[in-house]
Order: structure tokens, then sequence, then C-alpha cells
């Protein structure tokens, strides 16, 4: 069995959609993450399960998608030291805001690292964990330098043609 470093987990199979692209951002850093459906009102035994079992078993960090109440991000938090990253997602009437307000609103001392609602989070949510284990891993973090410097080539670029048909 592969040993993960990064969970990536949700709150239903409707969620999915937005995190496959998570899964996939860190696919092209060559990080295979653990993907599990997990519910923190429909499973919660499973959820602290896991989340107090995740530092043994090799897991560094936790990315949780879930939307309305967003109520997975912050029950793994309670139960583990691993930072964990949680994707709001649109699930209800408000798009997304609910999620994105339970998530960022958590009690001093349950921190849960937030990105944006959809899919820029869920690929901003990759991204920060990739960070994270850069850290410690030079592999990644020279992969991650290349990719800050081909997405500075790409906006040179962008800006070289906007002038070019500027100047006619």
């Amino acid at each position: 069995m592969a040993k993960y470093e990064i969970a990536v987990v949700f709150g239903s199979d409707s969620d999915w959609p937005v995190m496959k692209k998570c899964v996939a951002q860190l696919q092209t850093f060559d990080v295979e993450p653990m993907v599990e459906v997990m519910s923190a009102h429909r499973n919660p035994a499973r959820v602290a399960e896991f989340a107090e079992g995740a530092s043994r078993a090799g897991f560094k960090v936790i990315i949780a998608g879930a939307g309305m109440s967003a109520a997975l991000a912050g029950t793994l938090a309670a139960h583990t030291a691993l930072p964990v990253i949680g994707v709001p997602l649109a699930g209800s009437s408000l798009k997304g805001i609910d999620a994105l307000l339970a998530t960022v609103q958590m009690p001093p001392g349950v921190p849960v690292g937030s990105v944006g609602i959809g899919d820029a989070g869920a690929k901003n949510a990759a991204f920060l964990a990739i960070r994270i284990l850069a850290l410690s891993d030079e592999r990644l973090a020279s992969a991650y330098d290349q990719f800050k410097a081909r997405l500075a080539d790409g906006v040179a670029e962008k800006n070289a043609a906007i002038q070019a048909e500027r100047a006619g």
C-alpha cells in the first residue's frame, strides 16, 4: 500500500467534481493523495477515528472540502494536530458563502486554513499543501519554484501580446 502524505476528504460524492481538481493539481507535483468521502454529520465516528490516527498513518496535511455548514474541516482539526486546509464548497442557495464562513470562523486553538470557494479554492488547497510539504522536501520545493517561474513567464507572455496588439 502506498504511503500517503496528504489526505483529500470531502463530505459527499457530489463534492467530487470540485475536489478532483485538487487531486489533479497534487498529481502534477507527483503527489498522490488518499481520497475518501467522510461526513462530520453522517459518520462522525469515522471522521474522528481518521483524524486521531492520521499522524500515525503518515499524513502531514489534510485537505477537507465541504459545503453548507462545512463542519468537516473543523471536526478534523478538533481531533488532530496536523494542518487542516478547508475548501468551502457551494452546496446551498448561499453558493458557498455559508461554507466559507463556517470554515474560517474557528475558535481560537482549533485553526483551519481556508481557501476560496469552489474550483479555485480546491486548486489552491493543493498548492498550499505542496508548500507545507516543501518545507521538508527539496524535490517539492524545487518543483514549486519551477511552477511559480512558469506562472511568471505566462504573465510576461500575455503582457507582450497585449503590448504588440496596442503597438498595432
